[in-house]
C-alpha cells in the first residue's frame, strides 16, 4: 500500500500530498526527469521532508493528488518558459502615440479631408516607415513629417518640420506608465517560472524604458528584437534551448506576439489591450495542437494559470 507523506508547507497555493510506492515509483521517476526544471525542485523538497527514506530518489511520486481540485493549472503546468511582451503589456505605450496623432491632426486641419482620411493616409505612411525605418519615435517623425507632405497643399518648411516633429517628441516625454497588477503578477510568475522580456523597436528607446520601468528583476534574460515574426520566436526557442510544449509568449498584440508564436509550434496567452495599435490589429488564429492558447481579460489574471 502507498504510504502518505506530510503535505508540503513551502507553498501557500498549492498544498499537494505525495504517495510513494516502489512498484510505480521508478517509472513515475524516469517521467518527471523528461519534465521542466520545477517538477524536479518539488521532488527535492519531497526529499527534503523525508530525511530517514534514502531510497526514495528512485521510487518517489507514484501518484499525486491534490487537496483542493486536481485540475488546478498551476500545478500541472510546472516550470514554464514565459516570453513576456512589454508595450501594452507591461507599460502603456500606444495611448501616447494616439494623442501625439491626434494633436497632429488638429494641427492640420485640413479643409478636405476628414480626421479619418487623415488616419488612414498616416497608416499607409507609417507601414512604409516601418520597412524603411523600423519601430520607433524616429520612424515616428518620418511618418507624421510624410503623412504632411502628402495631404497638404502647403511646402513644408523648416519651421514646420521642426513642429512636426514635436508631435512626435511628446512621446518621449511621458514618463513609464506601469499597468495596474503588473509588479505583483511578475513576482508571483519569477518564482515559479523563468521569464523572458521580448519586446520589438529601437534598442536605445526600448532599453531606456525598460530601465525606467523598474521591471528588470524579474527576467533571466531580454530581448529587443527588430521584428516580431515566426524565424524570430524560433530563434529565441533555439538560442535558450526552449522546449515548445513548455513555452508561452504572453501579449496584447496578435499580429507580433499571439499568432506568429504559435505558427513556431510555441504557446500563447493573449492579453487584449484597448489601446492596442491598429498596425498590429489582427485576428487571433486558432491554436493548432500541440499547441495552446489562452486568452485572459487582464495580465493579474496569469497568476490563476501559472
Amino acid at each position: 500500500m502507498p504510504v502518505e507523506a506530510a503535505p508540503l508547507a513551502a507553498d501557500p497555493v498549492i498544498r499537494p500530498r505525495f504517495f510513494c510506492s516502489a512498484e510505480v515509483g521508478e517509472v513515475m521517476a524516469r517521467t518527471i526527469d523528461n519534465e521542466s526544471g520545477r517538477t524536479q525542485f518539488f521532488i527535492a523538497e519531497i526529499l527534503a521532508e523525508w530525511p530517514d527514506k534514502p531510497n526514495l530518489a528512485s521510487t518517489c511520486d507514484a501518484r499525486l493528488l491534490c487537496n483542493s481540485e486536481m485540475a488546478d493549472e498551476r500545478l500541472t503546468n510546472g516550470g514554464q518558459h514565459i516570453l513576456i511582451d512589454a508595450d501594452d503589456t507591461l507599460w502603456e505605450n500606444n495611448v501616447y502615440f494616439e494623442r501625439a496623432i491626434a494633436n497632429f491632426i488638429s494641427f492640420l486641419n485640413h479643409r478636405v479631408y476628414s480626421p479619418d482620411q487623415v488616419r488612414e493616409v498616416l497608416n499607409d505612411v507609417e507601414r512604409g516607415c516601418i520597412v524603411k525605418h523600423g519601430y520607433g519615435l524616429h520612424s515616428f517623425a518620418h511618418a507624421l513629417v510624410e503623412t504632411f507632405e502628402r495631404v497638404s497643399v502647403e511646402p513644408i518648411t523648416p519651421a514646420l518640420h521642426e513642429k512636426i516633429n514635436s508631435f512626435a517628441h511628446t512621446v518621449a516625454d511621458n514618463p513609464v506608465e506601469i499597468i495596474a497588477g503588473v509588479p505583483e503578477t511578475l513576482e508571483h510568475l519569477a518564482g515559479r517560472h523563468d521569464l523572458v522580456l521580448v519586446t520589438k523597436g529601437a534598442i536605445a528607446e526600448q532599453t531606456g524604458k525598460i530601465e525606467r520601468s523598474g521591471l528588470k528583476e524579474y527576467f533571466s534574460s531580454i530581448e529587443i528584437l527588430a521584428e516580431k515574426n515566426v524565424a524570430a520566436y524560433r530563434e529565441i526557442a533555439a538560442k535558450y534551448d526552449l522546449p515548445n510544449d513548455s513555452t508561452w509568449m504572453v501579449g496584447n498584440s496578435p499580429k507580433s506576439d499571439i499568432n506568429p508564436a504559435l505558427a513556431a509550434g510555441l504557446n500563447a496567452v493573449f492579453v487584449p489591450h484597448g489601446d492596442t495599435w491598429i498596425l498590429e490589429h489582427e485576428e487571433v488564429n486558432d491554436a493548432q495542437p500541440p499547441s495552446r492558447l489562452l486568452t485572459v481579460e487582464r495580465f493579474s489574471d496569469l497568476v490563476v494559470h501559472f
